[in-house]
């Protein structure tokens, strides 16, 4: 059996960071991801996707993103449910994630930074695999600088 899910979407608000009694961290946030069609009126639709990280990378999470910020999340969905005050069973469905890659940075626009953090999978976290990459001090290896790309055909796959 599989569940795993990857998204790309902008949050819809900055994350909200809780601590459990014990003082585990815990963020949430949600995350706009567009649908891959139109509706009957040419308007693009999106879906609002509830996202859970926690310990360290709910920490980093609520530290560096921001409403409008692009990011990746890799996890797990998973559905939970609770009686509310007026007894009845609500059900909430949600990504726990174990990798979220910030695409953008504060001050970057829609430049991809590529910096990203993640935790083991299992019941949510557990640490950091130290999943970093990309920074500003990276160049683009494939950056368009007006010159031609010499390749041979031994080097095409195809």
């Amino acid at each position: 059996m599989l569940n795993r899910v990857i998204l790309i979407g902008r949050l819809t608000r900055d994350p909200e960071l809780r601590y459990t009694p014990a003082g585990v961290a815990v963020t949430q946030f949600t995350l706009a991801v567009d649908r891959p069609f139109s509706s009957n009126q040419g308007q693009r639709e999106a879906d609002f996707i509830p996202v859970v990280t926690w310990r360290q990378l709910a920490e980093t999470c609520a530290n560096y993103l921001r409403k409008g910020r692009l990011a990746a999340v890799e996890g797990r969905i998973q559905v939970r449910n609770y009686d509310n005050n007026e007894g009845r069973r609500v059900y909430v469905t949600e990504v726990i994630a174990d990798n979220v890659r910030f695409l953008e940075s504060a001050n970057s626009g829609n430049r991809d930074e590529g910096m990203g953090m993640g935790a083991p999978s299992g019941d949510g976290g557990g640490g950091n695999r130290g999943n970093y990459g990309g920074g500003r001090n990276n160049q683009d290896p494939f950056q368009d600088d007006g010159k031609p790309i010499d390749i041979s055909d031994d080097d095409l796959p195809f």
